[in-house]
């Protein structure tokens, strides 16, 4: 195929850029895969009818013709013959060879005598065959090598850059490791440190336990001082109203010396002149008084199976409080007139109850972590704290006097705390379920107390027991309170029912009615003439008591009212909301506003001695002091 050729004038600038190869092909008639091929035909069947404008038939013919097209396509792809491949003749090899070096002079002169010879017949195709394969092989090989060879290049950079890196890596890592050791012995030397202060803070709380009881102890003293001194101001303020009473009698001679002058005059009859005197004095005493006759009061039992029971008192005494009411200054009754003073974090857990001191400015809190601690108000400063009780703490309240604490728990059982001896001095048991709450008599000598088990106690200091037990309602009692000097007893209960009771024979004295829900809490106002009391739903009643009738109703809801309590006034009802509100009663008006702070449910709410501040206590551990 390539001896058939004429030879071509090739130019050296031709065969510089024409660096090529010429090898001969030979193309195969049949197929070797051996698949039949459809002929298409050149008619086109597809083609758009004359005539025919419709759109849809138009875009229908184009997208048909386009896969005809495409299947064509493909078919022809499919239709090409393999090429077989045959080796390269021996001039073919020459002129390539010649032209890849640009021998051009030599190829001129080889291809002249080479055509000379084929023309004149010396030469036969069939002698000169073609080049063999070890050429072509070696020819391939050396391409191989050169591309080895540069592939080696390209490895040795690559080695010298890894090496390069590698010399990095060890470097750093010397380094890391370098900063390892001296961490590690950091870490030793922190943790020795460590263990160092460990002993050196473990040789501290012996003494810190020391000043811990120390403070305890001075806190006891301070509050044992205050006591006394408390109570030498009552002594003196009695021995100067005694010296009151008797300078007036010193300007007139007493009766005991009229009698007594001519007793001394008559020498030896000393006895006999005393006795005149006190028959003389007995004689003008019963003509003003008559006598008491013990046997003839009936409040006392005629058989004392009892001798250390207390005496109830009787209910012909004057609250003294009263005359607070009518030193009320009128900005203290304005229900906008409150703000916020200072909130005080007592309790991780819930605040429970408040307790105000009867003449200090003195707050007793009660906590869900079964401790009570005694603040001073408004600054906050911890006086004293207190634990004995086995579950939560439900509620608490002050003697009368201010040296003891009630509290009540949800172990069933009333402590009562003395804070001279700074330690529990009483506990009743009888209750058989949770105790709710608490209330003192005013002479001290008697406590009430509440319970989930439907009843209500009276319990006697001095004989350490349960005098009456107080049956009559159907569900858990929820709050109790004596009326300030007086035995009358105040409970309100689940079964939606408030009742007086009498304390010295444990009967129901009357019974309200008028709740549709559980009534969370009652208490009498300063006067005694009215009750206001809440429910789980948040409606607030107020009650006469002369005529066991509703007064005023005002719903304060939907959320539930944990606690209500008057002012000194009387005119303003403050109510501790489960909404984590405090919400004020104006009575005057009828109108209620919040004081907005806790974030939890407000579970108690109470006044100060003085009615100076109002104190909130929250489920969120905290006490808010609004003034």
């Amino acid at each position: 195929m390539a001896n058939s050729r004429a030879p071509a004038p090739v130019t050296a600038d031709e065969m510089v850029d024409a660096a090529f190869y010429l090898e001969k092909v030979s193309i195969a008639d049949d197929s070797e895969d051996g698949y039949e091929y459809e002929e298409v035909p050149a008619d086109d069947d597809w083609s758009i009818t004359e005539g025919d404008d419709d759109l849809e038939n138009t875009m229908k013919a184009i997208s048909e013709q386009t896969d005809n097209t495409q299947a064509a396509d493909q078919r022809a792809a499919l239709a090409k013959q393999p090429v077989s491949h045959k080796p390269e003749a021996v001039d073919d090899f020459l002129r390539n060879f010649l032209i890849k070096m640009g021998m051009s002079k030599t190829l001129d002169c080889f291809q002249t005598e080479w055509y000379e010879m084929t023309y004149r017949g010396l030469l036969n195709a069939e002698q000169v065959g073609f080049v063999p394969d070890v050429y072509s092989h070696n020819q391939h090989l050396e391409n191989e090598i050169k591309s080895l060879k540069k592939e080696q290049g390209t490895y040795k950079r690559a080695a010298l850059k890894a090496g390069d890196v590698l010399v990095k890596l060890r470097k750093e890592r010397d380094f890391h490791r370098m900063q390892h050791k001296r961490v590690v012995q950091e870490k030793n030397r922190l943790i020795s440190d460590i263990k160092r202060l460990k002993k050196h803070y473990a040789s501290y709380e012996p003494a810190l336990r020391q000043l811990q009881d120390k403070y305890k102890t001075a806190l006891k003293h301070k509050m044992l001082t205050s006591l006394e001194r408390d109570r030498a101001a009552g002594q003196i303020t009695g021995l100067q109203a005694t010296l009151r009473n008797i300078q007036p009698e010193q300007q007139m001679p007493p009766l005991s010396t009229a009698i007594q002058r001519p007793c001394r005059e008559a020498s030896g009859a000393q006895g006999g002149c005393r006795q005149k005197q006190e028959s003389r004095e007995k004689m003008l005493l019963t003509d003003l008084v008559a006598p008491y006759d013990p046997a003839k009061d009936p409040t006392k039992q005629t058989v004392n199976k009892y001798p250390d029971d207390s005496e109830f008192p009787l209910d012909t005494r004057v609250n003294p409080n009263l005359a607070q009411v009518k030193g009320q200054a009128s900005h203290v009754t304005r229900s906008s007139g409150y703000r916020l003073t200072n909130t005080l974090k007592v309790h991780e857990l819930a605040v429970s109850s408040l307790a105000a001191h009867p003449r200090k400015q003195i707050v007793v809190t009660t906590s869900d972590d079964c401790h009570w601690k005694m603040w001073s108000v408004p600054n906050g400063d911890i006086i004293m704290a207190g634990e004995g009780h086995s579950d939560w703490l439900s509620s608490c309240c002050f003697h009368p006097e201010g040296n003891k604490l009630a509290t009540t728990s949800g172990d069933t059982t009333v402590k009562i705390w003395d804070f001279s001896k700074g330690e529990c001095v009483l506990t009743f048991e009888g209750h058989t379920h949770a105790v709710w709450g608490c209330s003192w008599h005013s002479c001290g000598d008697f406590l009430a107390s509440c319970s989930m088990d439907n009843t209500s106690k009276i319990w006697d200091l001095n004989s350490k027991r349960c005098r009456y037990t107080l049956r009559g309602h159907a569900d858990s009692v929820n709050s109790v309170e004596f009326l300030p000097f007086s035995n009358t007893l105040l409970t309100s209960s689940a079964d939606k029912t408030l009742s007086l009771w009498d304390a010295r024979t444990g009967l129901c004295a009357q019974t309200f009615y008028g709740h549709l829900h559980s009534c969370n809490h009652a208490t009498f106002n300063l006067t005694g003439d009215t009750v206001v009391s809440c429910d789980s739903y948040g409606v607030v009643k107020l009650w006469d008591v002369r005529k066991v009738a509703a007064m005023l109703t005002v719903d304060t809801g939907p959320h539930p009212s944990n606690c209500a309590t008057f002012d000194l006034s009387g005119r303003l009802v403050a109510i501790a909301s489960n909404d984590g509100a405090v919400k004020l009663l104006d009575l005057a008006s009828g109108q209620v506003s919040s004081l907005l702070g806790h974030e939890d449910a407000v579970q108690s709410v109470i006044y100060d001695c003085k009615g100076e501040f109002l104190l909130s206590g929250s489920s969120d551990g905290t006490v808010q002091i609004w003034s």
